[in-house]
């Protein structure tokens, strides 16, 4: 189940907030890993380690870092005596965060003021690298007044100090904040699952919130064999909270696996199935053979019968992109090579934007969200840049 190995670090590779990269001998082997520092605690040259080596030796995409389990002959951080709440729960490697949900946590009572959405844009996607483009179109587009938090699920990794993505974006102030809901961890904020996590946000003052799973989406060829299907049950959970859902649909036409051309099965099964209320799914305004197979493969999902189309006007993000310096990959390939992918997530920061432009006051009525398709030309609460809703028809 777990495959441990013993190794020697021999080098520092570099930090961030929360881990330690690493240079480690194994049986000779000179090889990667990470340490995460407040829960291993300190690492240095020298420092003979217990690895978890498993996902490495399988070859699977954890970036081809082994795990710093433990340091031999010292003592990990002790984790204080407040708070109570336990993630990775009932495992060797349980921690124990202070939740924004516990009466001992500072902000508590603000916490439980909120008792809605109150309306808030909530951008969702189905992969980490999605965050991206959409946090820097709602930021760029919103103004830098705009507080935009990101809300880290539990689908992919779980320690948010693995994103070397979320630093980024956090130290170029395109999130003000990061909460980690169910048992992803070590975010600004803990949250026991996305419904806190999500009044959190609202209660400390977030004007809108992108939320997406943290790196290595766990998946495999069978429909609703990944962890992408959170999607569908997100948009439902900020429904249910008076949130107003904007769903980033995975979209390539540079993956070479025929079950992610065009409208990835990942959105096709969470919005089409899983998402059992309405929200509004942006698409980039596309012309010709890939708007014609998207537009066929929403219809086929189910997904204009539930939800709202809008396509928006994405010319823009690689100008945003620059602007911020941001230079992000999606599987290994970065914008240029996958355009449609980076262009899919930043329609919806730009749509979300336009919310937050309009004020509360302005925005459409929820009840226009009613499942079915918006009429060809009927503009329904404009965008930072140009939008059309769409039909069914094709």
């Amino acid at each position: 189940m777990i495959r441990f190995r013993r190794g020697v670090v021999t080098a520092i590779l570099g930090a961030r907030p929360g881990v330690t990269e690493v240079m480690v001998n194994i049986g000779g082997r000179e090889e990667m890993a990470l340490n995460y520092d407040l829960i291993t605690g300190g690492v240095a040259a020298g420092d003979r380690v217990i690895l978890n080596t498993t996902a490495v030796a399988r070859g699977l995409g954890t970036g081809g870092y082994h795990f710093v389990a433990a340091v031999e002959g010292k003592n990990g951080p002790d984790p204080g005596p407040r708070g109570h709440i336990m993630k990775l729960r009932y495992t060797p490697f349980q921690v124990k965060v202070l939740a924004v949900e516990e009466e001992e946590h500072p902000e508590n009572r603000l916490y439980r003021t909120v008792k809605d959405l109150g309306g808030m844009p909530v951008v969702i996607g189905s992969l980490h690298s999605m965050a991206a483009p959409a946090a820097a179109a709602l930021k760029r587009l919103a103004g830098p007044g705009a507080r935009i938090f990101y809300l880290m699920t539990d689908g992919g990794a779980l320690p948010v100090w693995f994103s070397r993505l979320a630093h980024e974006l956090k130290a170029k102030k395109l999130i003000d904040a990061t909460v980690t809901c169910g048992h992803a961890f070590g975010g600004d904020y803990e949250a026991i699952n996305i419904y806190s996590g999500l009044l959190w946000s609202r209660a400390a003052g977030a004007d809108a919130a992108v939320v997406a799973m943290g790196p290595g989406i766990v998946g495999s060829s069978t429909e609703f064999g990944h962890t992408g299907l959170e999607q569908g049950e997100i948009v439902n959970a900020v429904n249910i909270l008076g949130g107003r859902a904007v769903a980033i649909p995975r979209v390539s036409f540079a993956d070479p696996r025929e079950r992610h051309r065009g409208l990835s099965h990942h959105t096709r099964t969470a919005l089409g199935k899983v998402a059992l209320t309405p929200c509004t799914v942006t698409v980039p305004a596309w012309r010709g053979e890939k708007r014609s197979l998207i537009f066929r493969q929403m219809k086929e999902a189910g997904i204009f019968q539930r939800h709202r189309v809008v396509e928006v006007d994405t010319s823009g993000l690689p100008g945003i992109m620059g602007y911020f310096g941001l230079n992000v990959t999606t599987m290994g390939r970065r914008m240029e090579e996958d355009p449609e992918f980076f262009h899919a997530a930043g329609a919806a920061g730009i749509y979300a934007a336009g919310l937050l432009q309009q004020g509360a006051d302005k925005l459409p009525d929820r009840g226009e969200s009613s499942g079915m398709p918006a009429q060809d030309g009927n503009q329904v609460g404009r965008p930072a840049g140009k939008e059309k809703p769409v039909s069914g028809a094709v």
